[in-house]
């Protein structure tokens, strides 16, 4: 019994330490649609930084979104924060990091932060 106990507690101390905190940068880009500019003359400024953020618990695995559903959702809160409708705007180097704090393989928080530079294009 006592040897059993022991393997538990042993298990519970090497998952909680395996994965405290993992953190993913993605620095690639995720879009599938895409729009060519070419930023070799001297015609924008950077105009800002904007950043989205999304993110899920899970409790044994289970609840909120999948990475790819929480990137998009990131993606669409760093559009909104861009200001971009009706203006000669884009968003440039964007990035897309991913963190996730687990508790003993019980409980995980999972959180994506997407974002990039708003250039304005000046002719």
């Amino acid at each position: 019994m006592r040897k059993l106990l022991m393997l538990f507690v042993l298990a519970v101390m090497l998952v909680g330490a395996s994965s405290c905190s993992l953190h993913d940068p993605l620095t690639r880009n995720l879009n599938q649609n895409s729009t060519n500019v070419v930023l070799q003359d001297n015609n924008y400024k950077i105009v800002a930084k904007v950043r989205g953020e999304a993110q899920a618990d899970y409790f044994f695995g289970f609840g909120g979104f999948r990475k790819k559903g929480l990137i998009e959702e990131a993606r669409a809160n760093m559009l909104e924060n861009a200001n971009l409708v009706g203006s000669s705007r884009a968003v440039i180097n964007e990035t897309v990091e991913t963190s996730a704090t687990t508790f003993a393989g019980i409980y995980s928080n999972v959180k994506v932060t997407v974002s990039g530079y708003v250039v304005e294009f000046t002719e």
